[in-house]
């Protein structure tokens, strides 16, 4: 009877003890020089994570020549908001920034839904072979991408059985990202650790399989969807080779292949305004999904209910 209680303690201890005990955290000697290392740690990544971009908002604002000839200074004469209006207007990033958007969501919307049904299609339902499927899903892991450039686009210019050539159509670039065999392994992963209480009290409600996915699965699932939303929509946000293969029309291009074609002949200070204007949806994406991405609250409110 005392045995228990006292092996919990231990365990709860143990998971709790870090490199450095908390005894040795309490001694003035040991705390102030780890919070001084933690410190300067936290400094290091803050530079090296956010520098670039804060280097890069403030060049977007600041004119050329100062950017030439004080590329640190803040501002020396003043702010020029004019840069973002004229790239916005002379680059045509606006169109450009369109086109961007559209095919992040459809890409964003095929990694979704391949990702999702075939993650509950290993996990929950298991058939027969499931074992083996996955087997060969993690098995493309280890074909480089380069190798499979030059299949790909063959099948995008002349597409088996359905004859039809998908050059200068958004489709060739959200179809082939819908097969991503990293985001169906990291969902079947996640529902593999879905209570399987729930699943049984719903099948004995009637519940069948499409209604068990939508109702049951995909509520429980807040968490790695923000997980897979913001790979998908960074992933393809910043893709440069492939849609600059399949995607030759100019007026149909996305930023990533349009700015650096625009780079020789676009002033330095637009450029960099160009830049900071495509960056902000990919921030703003990471900022709405980084709760889901961070934690599983979704998981735990979904137990409770």
């Amino acid at each position: 009877m005392i045995a228990l209680p006292r092996r919990g303690r231990r365990s709860s201890d143990t998971s709790e003890r870090g490199i450095v005990a908390p005894a040795d955290w309490r001694r003035p000697r040991m705390r102030w020089p780890l919070l001084a290392i933690q410190g300067a740690v936290l400094l290091f990544l803050l530079i090296v994570g956010l520098g670039p971009l804060l280097w890069m908002a403030k060049a977007a604002v600041t004119a050329t020549q100062d950017t030439l000839r004080y590329p640190m200074a803040v501002w020396p004469h003043g702010i020029d908001l004019g840069q973002l209006a004229t790239a916005w207007s002379k680059t045509h990033i606006d169109r450009y920034l369109l086109n961007t958007v559209v095919i992040a969501a459809g890409s964003w919307a095929s990694q979704l839904i391949v990702a999702t049904t075939g993650g509950y299609a290993l996990s929950v339902l298991r058939p027969r072979f499931a074992g083996l499927v996955t087997g060969l899903v993690l098995a493309t892991l280890f074909v480089p991408p380069i190798v499979l450039l030059v299949p790909l686009y063959l099948t995008i210019v002349h597409v088996p059985i359905a004859n039809i050539r998908l050059i200068d159509s958004y489709w060739a670039i959200w179809l082939p990202a819908g097969a991503s065999a990293v985001n169906v392994i990291l969902v079947k992963r996640f529902f593999d650790n879905l209570p399987r209480e729930i699943f049984e009290a719903a099948r004995v409600d009637g519940a069948g399989a499409l209604r068990l996915f939508w109702s049951i699965v995909l509520p429980l699932s807040r968490p790695i969807l923000g997980v897979v939303s913001v790979f998908a929509i960074t992933a393809t946000w910043k893709d440069y080779l492939w849609p600059l293969l399949v995607i030759r029309d100019p007026n149909l291009q996305p930023l990533s292949v349009r700015l650096p074609t625009l780079q020789a002949s676009t002033d330095l200070g637009v450029f960099i305004a160009s830049l900071a204007i495509s960056s902000l949806i990919p921030i703003l994406v990471f900022l709405l999904f980084q709760r889901l991405f961070l934690n599983g609250a979704g998981l735990s409110g979904a137990i409770k209910g």
